[in-house]
């Protein structure tokens, strides 16, 4: 399996092979953003805790639909 997702990865012109490592790395940073804001005791922002763990988890929600969304993109 992994040996199929790495030659439809050659198969790629190099638009589209950027376009999936910029797809990539923004998954990275809502995820990071998402726990960043979740787990730091000093936010900038003045929120609730539970406004925080709500807009951190709707951050890492988005991140995993960003992610399935690159997945089946690939295929």
């Amino acid at each position: 399996m992994l040996n199929n997702i790495v030659n439809n990865i050659k198969k790629k012109s190099l638009r589209e092979r950027f376009l999936l490592v910029l797809g990539i790395l923004f998954f990275l940073l809502y995820l990071i953003l998402g726990l960043f804001i979740i787990f730091m005791n000093n936010f900038p922002l003045d929120m609730d805790r539970i406004y925080r763990v709500a807009f951190g988890v709707i951050l890492i929600a988005y991140a995993s639909f960003r992610f399935f969304r690159i997945i089946n993109s690939n295929n």
